[in-house]
């Protein structure tokens, strides 16, 4: 089993920068190679996908609402993945979850494991 903590949701001016982190729980095996990736939920809408990367590294993947201002990236030393907002907009206001999965595409179908969110506010 695989724990996801969310962390560096606040509160945020729009047009900074801000950056999430989700740290898994154990060090995953080599026959656990997981895809890992972002969520965001705001009040009365759906969960939606934001941004996923591949065990390696290699390949990443974005929301075409977020194309340009949001970067993902792992460090697989510390467990860690991030996600750098650039140039926030009030849009981006919502709970941020992290999420894990065997593939990208079982990621965004139905991730095996969530975190629990974090919450990013956007002032104007």
């Amino acid at each position: 089993q695989v724990q996801l903590v969310e962390s560096g949701g606040g509160l945020v001016q729009a047009g900074d920068s801000l950056t999430l982190s989700c740290a898994a729980s154990q060090r995953t095996s080599e026959s656990e190679r997981l895809t890992m990736g972002w969520f965001r939920q705001v009040p009365g809408a759906e969960r939606v996908f934001v941004a996923a990367i591949t065990y390696t590294g290699t390949s990443s993947y974005y929301s075409d609402s977020v194309q340009g201002r949001i970067t993902i990236s792992r460090d697989n030393a510390k467990n860690t993945i991030y996600l750098q907002i650039d140039n926030v907009k009030p849009e981006d206001a919502a709970v941020y979850y992290c999420a894990a999965a065997a593939s990208y595409t079982k990621l965004v179908i139905t991730p095996d494991y969530w975190g629990k969110g974090t919450l990013v506010t956007v002032s104007s």
